[in-house]
């Protein structure tokens, strides 16, 4: 792919989403960590400072897919929480039901819970005030979004549902790091079977972790 120079607004649009499109396949092929700067320009088609006209940094290429995935994923599991949550049933049944059904639709996000787990400590890094400030806000909407969809399944978390959003996200990110063991690793697992007691799935590691979660918020007092 090559571009001729942006001369207008459209056509630098196209550009900014040609550059986070390549980005977003990158990151189907490795990890966040992995995806620098000059592979994305001969990937997308631009100079490195051509890339830097429309990006301050890759990092806020990262920041911008993060908000992306995190609302691609909220519109799919407010469908999931609708349709598997039973409103008949006591809290603690549907705080399980909601657990396994955030765990699960996580453990298939593996995108997000990748860039999740480098915002603060990466993504948050080598970009201006500005694009932090954009980031956040939308990060804060999103986050809201979520919080009452949690609420609305499970009131009775009353204020607690913000905590159970917040530490969601971060177990999320911080599991999906162990839930890829190295080559090494896998080889010593299949060379002693004991130490699976140690090897973590995402999807039932993560539900088991929501469900004591939720069950803890349900139990400390909250306002509805």
């Amino acid at each position: 792919m090559t571009f001729q120079r942006a001369r207008s607004e459209e056509q630098r649009e196209i550009r900014r989403r040609a550059i986070l499109d390549t980005a977003r396949s990158m990151l189907d092929e490795m990890p966040a960590s992995e995806v620098g700067l000059n592979e994305l320009s001969r990937r997308v088609g631009l100079a490195k400072s051509n890339v830097l006209r429309y990006f301050e940094s890759r990092e806020e290429v990262l920041l911008e897919l993060l908000t992306d995935a995190l609302e691609v994923w909220i519109a799919e599991v407010s469908q999931e929480l609708a349709a598997g949550v039973d409103a008949r049933l006591p809290a603690g049944e549907r705080g399980d039901q909601m657990a396994a059904i955030l765990g699960r639709s996580l453990a298939r996000h593996t995108v997000l819970c990748d860039l999740a787990n480098a915002q603060a400590g990466v993504l948050e890094h080598n970009v201006s005030v500005d694009v932090v400030l954009r980031h956040k806000r939308s990060a804060v909407a999103n986050l809201g979004t979520v919080v009452e969809l949690l609420h609305h399944h499970l009131p009775e978390l009353g204020d607690n549902a913000r905590t159970v959003c917040m530490t969601t996200l971060v177990l999320a990110g911080a599991m999906s790091t162990y839930s890829r063991p190295s080559a090494s690793t896998l080889a010593a697992y299949d060379a002693d079977p004991t130490l699976a007691a140690v090897q973590l799935d995402l999807g039932s590691g993560l539900e088991g972790a929501l469900s004591l979660l939720i069950a803890g918020a349900l139990t400390r007092p909250g306002t509805s």
